[in-house]
């Protein structure tokens, strides 16, 4: 079991922390126990979600993951959809929270886009951070944690009932996966790539060991 945690915990307030990864990766059931251990440490959480977080939010990420749209969103279109909801997240939820000296904690952010419309749809990457540069402002995560997952993984974890953004097949997904690995490549000290191919203890024991290498005094 991972060691409780100390002095790095303290060190996540005002802090902006991304959960991302592919499809399957299991970073949600991380993303829901680290939330969990955190606030029991007196660390008070803002939990946010991508697309999503807001009523604006809400109503894009019906959109996107309608499968009676599947055919009829342009890659760009997506892309600006998720940058709208976005930038509603930004000014509703993560700004006010980071003033307040919250841990923002995210399940998915930018970090998904430049993977998913980027790596894999095609997007140029200096595209898709000049969006996002609108949207955020001066709004980027501190530290993005990708839970990293082989395709034959994540595609058994997978519900049969796919939403649009799952159902676009193996080469798609290798190529997000890529994607993820190439952030993380580019810019390690706002990346910490974690083996998430175990069981959901071990990668939990594993994600606390590597934050708290990564934020202790």
């Amino acid at each position: 079991m991972a060691e409780a945690p100390h002095a790095w915990v303290e060190r996540l307030r005002g802090r902006f922390v991304v959960f991302d990864g592919p499809d399957g990766s299991g970073k949600s059931t991380q993303f829901k126990r680290f939330a969990d251990l955190v606030a029991k440490a007196g660390v008070e959480v803002c939990q946010v979600r991508e697309p999503g977080g807001t009523m604006v939010g809400e109503r894009v990420r019906q959109v996107l993951l309608d499968n009676d749209l599947h055919d009829q969103i342009t890659l760009r279109c997506e892309m600006l959809l998720f940058m709208a909801s976005r930038a509603q997240l930004v000014a509703e939820r993560v700004r006010p929270a980071l003033a307040r000296g919250e841990l923002v904690l995210a399940d998915r952010f930018i970090s998904s886009t430049l993977a998913y419309q980027g790596a894999a749809g095609g997007l140029p990457v200096e595209e898709i951070r000049a969006v996002g540069q609108v949207a955020l402002g001066d709004h980027w995560p501190d530290l993005v944690v990708v839970f990293d997952v082989d395709e034959q993984t994540a595609a058994s974890r997978l519900n049969p009932l796919l939403d649009r953004m799952e159902m676009k097949g193996r080469d798609y997904h290798r190529a997000v996966r890529q994607g993820y690995l190439d952030q993380a490549a580019i810019d390690p000290d706002h990346y910490l790539v974690v083996d998430a191919r175990d069981d959901a203890e071990t990668v939990f024991d594993r994600l606390v060991t590597q934050l708290a290498s990564r934020f202790r005094p």
